[in-house]
């Protein structure tokens, strides 16, 4: 039987802390021993630090109810046996924390994040699993570069919209038909927005037609997810070009998108397609990781289908559904994808990279 890992995390008491929380509570591989959050939850117990603001459809897990919060900031009091933190920590501006997970690093600590912050750093890879988990080849360098200890390193998950269609745009590469246009329309939930997005009334009955900063993720952290490692970092890779319209929709959780693309070369038949998706499996699935979907794209045939409803869920939250795949007009062919934002799209995709790490020997046991 494998020994567990164990694990902190850091924000455990906004929404992406609570999801860790909520997800790792019985994981096989990870242990929960540390919760942190800033200076104002330190030193109170975790019920109290949350209080009112546990959003988690399920319960509080009452095993740590009553666990002490850790200031974030408190590098002496972390228990001596932690080896990885799941950061869901956002500072007053980005190079705060920038700074503050690669101290984390320099302690001697992995640490996945889902923060914006290091998305771009050269050396840290962004991953989502099924794509491009050899870019975790980079941590050496990364290591390497700053002077980390060999158990030290930070690695980052992408935006939660990106998690919609890329999976499927990547298994059409890697059948051999390469996308060169796509046009991106979002339909994101209420929970990506925090805390607040879940909580003011007025949220549920609007369209909120803009998400500032959300297209220019979309647009453009898929480049670095498909670039390549040259010279100690990742080269993004711009071939192909997308266009993104990003709105706020009043539903809790999943990410809707539309997507219209072109191809590059040969166009294959939407048999062909719908093929291609449903036999997609990838490195987690052949690993059988814990958190990987038996299927990560899941094609729907029905008119009406995916709706977040009846579909965010699928896969416990991991995979992606697809449905409305057809020709279009101005486009090759169109299609609806949904994904799970605050599962897939944020801490359930930090531990299936996490999970992977630990395969591939990059979290010293």
């Amino acid at each position: 039987m494998r020994e567990k890992i164990a694990v902190g995390i850091l924000g455990a008491t906004g929404v992406v802390g609570q999801n860790y929380l909520r997800l790792l509570v019985d994981h096989p591989w990870f242990e929960i021993v540390d919760l942190a959050a800033s200076s104002r939850s330190a030193g109170k117990t975790y019920a109290d630090a949350v209080g009112e603001r546990w959003l988690m459809e399920s319960d509080m897990p009452e095993a740590f109810m009553n666990q002490p919060v850790r200031d974030v900031r408190d590098y002496a009091a972390i228990p001596e046996d932690v080896k990885l933190f799941f950061s869901a920590t956002e500072l007053e501006d980005k190079q705060a924390t920038r700074d503050f997970e690669f101290a984390y690093a320099e302690q001697g600590y992995a640490v996945v994040s889902n923060s914006s912050a290091n998305r771009w750093t050269s050396d840290a890879p962004m991953i989502i699993p099924e794509i491009n988990g050899d870019h975790l080849k980079i941590l050496k360098s990364q290591q390497k570069n700053r002077n980390l200890p060999g158990s030290g390193f930070v690695a980052v998950k992408p935006n939660c919209s990106v998690q919609s269609y890329l999976v499927a745009i990547h298994a059409l590469h890697e059948a051999g038909y390469p996308v060169e246009e796509i046009l991106v329309n979002t339909l994101q939930a209420l929970s990506g927005a925090g805390y607040k997005g879940l909580t003011e009334p007025e949220r549920r009955i609007t369209v909120n037609p803009l998400i500032p900063g959300e297209e220019e993720k979309t647009e453009q952290e898929p480049s670095k997810i498909l670039g390549l490692i040259e010279d100690n970092q990742i080269i993004p890779d711009y071939s192909m070009e997308i266009s993104a319209l990003c709105t706020r929709v009043p539903v809790i959780n999943g990410h809707t998108a539309l997507v219209y693309l072109n191809f590059a070369d040969k166009v294959p038949s939407l048999e062909k397609i719908k093929e291609i998706w449903s036999k997609f499996s990838a490195e987690p699935q052949l690993l059988k990781l814990p958190s990987a979907p038996q299927f990560p794209i899941l094609v729907r045939e029905e008119d009406d289908r995916p709706q977040v409803h009846l579909d965010v869920d699928n896969g416990a939250g991991m995979a992606v559904t697809i449905g409305r795949l057809e020709e279009d007009k101005f486009f090759d062919i169109r299609f609806v994808a949904l994904s799970h934002n605050t599962v897939r799209g944020a801490a359930g995709g930090a531990i299936l990279s996490a999970e992977l790490m630990v395969e591939k020997g990059h979290i010293i046991l």
